[in-house]
């Protein structure tokens, strides 16, 4: 983490001198302050944009009603569950840019928090919204994270092999489906995308060979 870094490497230069000088002391003050000061912002930042509330029943009641709600936010923290089902349907609703901005948001939040570990679920939707937004390139390095921290799970293997797949780097695909059948060896979708990807070798092999009727057959196949 940046800001615990950086003062612990002050803090062991300044040691050694008896009276720093006044000009050293209004910086670090000055980026002790600017550091607390995003920490507290990024932790206040709402994860998702409010929506506007629909006005129901007689509007005169409804002002009455209002006027007596609080004046301070009494509202709980979402729990990463609830952001992350909450994310999981925006997806589902093609709000791809709105997802991964809640998603930025979220990340942000958990580095001003300090909170330890990776989350799981919103690397994974990440990668998801990534490329349902067609950014394809930042997907593979979403489920490629998820690879190195969880190299045991087979979920993100085999979405970043349907990703290698895509731009038709169908070596690199090979790889990330062994290893999600390695984690799992039944696991139906990496099973059923490691024969998608056979038959997209063997048209490539019929294509360089000059075999038109089989590179036909198997481009129909692929077409299915």
């Amino acid at each position: 983490m940046p800001l615990i870094v950086l003062p612990l490497r002050l803090i062991g230069i300044l040691s050694v001198q008896k009276s720093p000088p006044f000009f050293y002391k209004v910086i670090a003050a000055v980026c002790c302050s600017l550091g607390l000061a995003w920490s507290a912002q990024a932790q206040q930042t709402p994860i998702f944009d409010a929506e506007p509330e629909a006005v129901r029943g007689w509007k005169p009641l409804v002002r009455v009603l209002d006027a007596l709600t609080p004046k301070v936010d009494t509202s709980l923290p979402m729990t990463p569950k609830a952001v992350t089902d909450r994310i999981t349907t925006m997806l589902n609703n093609g709000q791809n840019q709105e997802a991964l901005a809640a998603i930025a948001r979220r990340l942000e939040q958990r580095e001003a928090q300090a909170e330890i570990g990776v989350d799981v679920q919103l690397l994974f939707l990440q990668g998801r919204a990534y490329s349902q937004a067609g950014q394809h390139n930042e997907a593979i390095e979403s489920y490629r994270q998820l690879t190195i921290f969880y190299p045991e799970l087979p979920e993100p293997w085999n979405n970043l092999a349907t990703e290698y797949m895509r731009q038709n780097k169908l070596d690199l695909a090979q790889e990330a489906l062994d290893m999600a059948l390695t984690a799992n060896p039944n696991y139906a979708l990496a099973l059923q995308n490691q024969g998608e990807l056979q038959l997209m070798m063997a048209h490539e092999s019929f294509k360089r060979a000059g075999n038109t009727e089989r590179t036909q057959d198997t481009e129909y196949l692929m077409q299915q």
